[in-house]
């Protein structure tokens, strides 16, 4: 079976690799948080709203044309992205702005989009 050869063919342990992992292990907090900010970015809508984000500051408006869906179902994946960090607002009179919360929202997803429009 192909499976078969996937997997060690001897068990052989490398101690010091594995000391200096138990040392680096996350919590399971933080882990549990990373996994959250995956899964949010795991939805189609809020990856067209991050790629929209990404150029420059929008309202919901502005939002909702670009992608072609009610502003009610923009504010909805919007809640989701400020509820993880990775989307800001700020007001101006009557109208909401959004944003990338920080330049590393925008790098995780530069990085993935690279990812996978990467030719193998």
């Amino acid at each position: 079976m192909e499976e078969d050869k996937l997997v060690c063919q001897e068990y052989c342990i490398q101690s010091e690799i594995i000391e200096k992992l138990k040392k680096d292990t996350l919590s399971e907090e933080i882990i549990a948080q990373l996994a959250d900010v995956f899964k949010v970015l795991g939805d189609p809508t809020r990856i067209k709203i991050i790629h929209a984000l990404a150029s420059q500051e929008l309202c919901v408006c502005d939002i909702s044309e670009v992608l072609k869906m009610s502003q009610s179902a923009i504010s909805h994946q919007l809640r989701k992205l400020r509820e993880f960090k990775l989307v800001k607002y700020r007001k101006e009179g009557r109208v909401v702005y959004y944003s990338l919360d920080d330049d590393h929202i925008l790098q995780l997803f530069s990085q993935g989009l690279e990812h996978v429009r990467e030719e193998k």
